[in-house]
């Protein structure tokens, strides 16, 4: 079963700073690291990692060589990036000292991707394959019903979200995947469960994974729901929590895991990655996963 990531990939500038930056003021950081990142980069990394093979599709801009770098070093196949003359999508990251963050994102090349990049891809599946996206790259209103239409598992992380994303038709998807806030946003509700349970009978055959935090997180498919609780930890730095969650999800699901253990398996990853600094970098192997979860 193969595994194809139309995934956006940035340069990430993370100043950390002693609280966020308002409007109008001028704040030293102590300290600036430029690492790897993006949301479908980490989200490689970190089904590579899981033990599942993946190929990263998507167009390569210009300063971008050390991010395919980065994804070969972790085992991901590059041979589906394409090399454009844009410069490379970054990002400026603020973390602040209790590792919560704030995200500046600059597209770049992550929002070249078209229609006929994205049908030689799908050309390599076959029905029952997973096509992985975010809402970091262009041309999703083409990639997810065309992706859907030929019986392909489409995961689509709706983040960043935007005004644009909940008028997408999200029915072909297999799963999507959400945090609370893009879960107000996407369902018009006010509270988190009445959002979830409104995008349940909105997407009846789409399977909903709702990520909470230190809450957890909650999945439903086919009428059947799944919950897991986040494992406490100290956190450094949240920046790939979502994406290392969602990777080793998708990763375990292909190599035949049920969904209770991916969930498991998925939270402790996430887990382990919020005490390490960056992004990519913080991204634990199965291997520290498991003896993690044996120590529990």
């Amino acid at each position: 079963m193969q595994i194809v990531n139309f995934g956006s990939m940035n340069l990430d500038h993370v100043y950390q700073m002693p609280r966020f930056i308002r409007g109008g003021e001028t704040l030293l950081s102590g300290g600036l690291a430029d690492v790897p990142g993006g949301k479908g980069l980490n989200q490689s990394i970190a089904v590579a990692r899981s033990g599942a093979a993946v190929r990263h599709a998507g167009m390569l801009g210009v300063g971008g060589e050390p991010l395919r770098a980065c994804l070969e070093a972790a085992g991901v196949d590059t041979a589906l990036l394409v090399p454009c003359d844009a410069p490379q999508g970054h990002t400026v990251i603020q973390v602040d000292p209790s590792g919560e963050n704030c995200i500046i994102v600059f597209g770049g090349s992550n929002r070249l991707l078209g229609r006929a990049h994205i049908d030689a891809v799908l050309d390599t599946l076959a029905p029952g394959d997973f096509v992985l996206a975010q809402n970091e790259i262009s041309s999703l209103d083409y990639l997810l019903p065309a992706a859907a239409g030929r019986g392909l598992r489409v995961v689509l992380n709706a983040s960043p979200i935007d005004d644009a994303l909940p008028a997408l038709d999200l029915s072909g998807l297999a799963w999507l995947v959400i945090n609370e806030l893009e879960c107000a946003a996407l369902s018009g509700q006010t509270s988190v469960q009445a959002g979830y349970e409104a995008l349940k009978a909105r997407y009846p055959n789409v399977g909903i994974l709702l990520t909470l935090g230190e809450g957890g997180s909650v999945s439903w498919q086919d009428g059947r729901e799944v919950r897991q609780a986040a494992f406490p930890v100290r956190a450094v730095d949240t920046t790939a929590a979502g994406d290392t969650f969602l990777g080793y999800f998708v990763g375990c699901l292909a190599q035949g895991m049920a969904r209770q253990e991916a969930m498991a398996l998925a939270s402790m990853a996430a887990a382990i990655a919020v005490t390490r600094p960056g992004a990519a970098p913080s991204i634990p192997t199965m291997a520290e996963v498991r003896a993690a979860l044996r120590k529990r």
